[in-house]
């Protein structure tokens, strides 16, 4: 049997319907996710959305970069079931993996260690987490690309984990800090 075709918009209402997305409205959301589209544009092969429940930014990506591979990772099973009729409804499984794991399970496998040019997070965890829990998935000349407040608080990141972890110094596009994997 067939599945019908349903727009993004569709899917990300279903998902506010099943409770996987906050209650902020549609458009504003995918506006939001959009501000991760420009750090990604020297960007190729595969990236992962970290924390992603109803797939954001992930899903974004995947229709506006149809050249990029995404996996979209959360530890929820539910929130991973309901994405992952999403990403069928879009057309996307060729080229969107929904995976319910933690990124620690991730990094000791080795279909993901070091593998990913990019990784996304919208809210995953605090500014340390987020990194410590990425660095382990991206491969050295990567970039961690994080939501950032309106604001940019430099101080959010600090020095010395990010030196530890081997990432650059934040670079800040609208929406988003930039950490380049330089070792």
């Amino acid at each position: 049997m067939a599945i019908a075709r349903r727009t993004l918009v569709d899917v990300l209402e279903e998902a506010q319907r099943l409770g996987t997305l906050g209650d902020r409205p549609v458009a504003e959301v995918i506006v939001h996710a959009r501000q991760f589209l420009p750090a990604l544009e020297q960007v190729t092969g595969k990236v992962v959305d970290i924390g992603t429940g109803a797939g954001i930014p992930g899903l974004v990506i995947a229709l506006d970069r149809p050249d990029l591979l995404l996996t979209l990772v959360d530890r929820r099973q539910t929130r991973m079931d309901a994405l992952q009729r999403g990403v069928t409804a879009l057309g996307l499984q060729d080229r969107v993996t929904v995976l319910c794991t933690t990124t620690q399970a991730m990094a000791r496998e080795i279909t993901h260690k070091s593998v990913y040019r990019a990784a996304l997070s919208r809210g995953f965890g605090s500014p340390v987490d987020t990194l410590e829990a990425v660095r382990p998935l991206l491969m050295i000349g990567g970039w961690a690309i994080v939501s950032e407040p309106p604001t940019p608080q430099p101080n959010r990141w600090p020095h010395d984990v990010l030196e530890r972890l081997g990432f650059a110094e934040p670079q800040y596009l609208q929406g988003v800090a930039m950490f380049h994997v330089e070792q």
